[in-house]
């Protein structure tokens, strides 16, 4: 399944910072979550990740170090912040409303069919 690379970033700075309020965290590792997360149907790059791990710095909403895993490799890690933590619970308040009116759309919305699925006109 390809995600529109509008919901991809619309999605990204909730999603990052959700999971380094689960705990501190490095890119790879980031990424990694997000693709168990989505069950592997979000593919992340260190070229979406990284740049916006730096505008949330710049922010001050993560904080980054360096720490050296037990395989003796220096990693840069990162954690989130108190105003991190206060982004995080403004845009899922925000996701609340957005997820919220799309259920109600689609509850009462004719559900249009899927690829390869016959159409009310009988057309595949």
């Amino acid at each position: 399944m390809h995600i529109d690379k509008d919901l991809v970033a619309a999605s990204a700075t909730p999603l990052v910072l959700g999971i380094l309020a689960e705990g501190d965290s490095y890119g790879y590792a980031i990424v990694k979550r997000v693709n168990e997360l989505s069950d592997g149907r979000m593919q992340w790059t260190d070229g979406m990740l990284y740049p916006l791990l730096h505008r949330l710095e710049r922010n001050g909403h993560v904080r980054a170090f360096w720490s050296t895993s037990e395989a003796g490799r220096r990693r840069k890690h990162y954690a989130i912040t108190p105003a991190g933590l206060r982004s995080l619970a403004e845009r899922r308040r925000q996701w609340d409303v957005v997820a919220d009116a799309l259920r109600q759309v689609w509850r009462t919305a004719p559900r249009p069919p899927l690829l390869g699925e016959a159409s009310a006109g009988g057309i595949a």
